[in-house]
């Protein structure tokens, strides 16, 4: 076994603050999806033009999903929409009740971590998924390692 399925899946709860996330999108597919790291690598060139970032952290916030295709912003937190360059996409998240799984190992493993999070726990949760989920890279983040803290929040409510 690799040290990603040896974890336990145990999330923590956590009251997540309403977002605004701006940044860089495009439309995926489970079988696109492996091109995401290009897109993060058009993010890193660009996003010292937003000025007003909140904290430390970036965000990948996966939404609109329809016929098996989504929408992924690779972003950083901004005060408000209005300090969003035109230039650049940005997602209100509304405040949500999370579960926030930690992901273990290097990023090209993530979609195990999201098979593990929907099949695995999701179903025995109790839990049902209440909106947008989204990644939360901390800054000790390497993107062209693909190694550091890694979070996956994902919004709930009692079935």
């Amino acid at each position: 076994m690799d040290q990603q399925t040896q974890q336990p899946l145990e999330p923590r709860m956590e009251e997540g603050k309403a977002l605004v996330i701006a940044g860089v999108q495009g439309r995926y597919s489970k079988a696109t999806v492996g091109d995401i790291p290009q897109l993060w690598d058009v993010f890193d060139s660009c996003f010292k033009e937003i000025n007003k970032r909140v904290g430390g952290f970036t965000y990948g916030v996966c939404h609109n999903p329809k016929h098996d295709e989504f929408d992924y912003l690779a972003g950083v937190e901004v005060p408000a929409k209005g300090d969003v360059p035109s230039n650049f996409e940005f997602i209100e998240i509304p405040a949500h009740h999370y579960a926030v799984f930690a992901h273990y190992g290097p990023v090209q493993a993530l979609p195990q971590t999201y098979e593990r999070i929907m099949f695995e726990w999701l179903p025995h949760s109790g839990y049902a998924i209440a909106g947008s989920d989204f990644e939360r890279y901390s800054a000790d983040f390497d993107v062209s390692k693909g190694i550091g803290t890694v979070e996956v929040w994902l919004p709930v409510a009692p079935e």
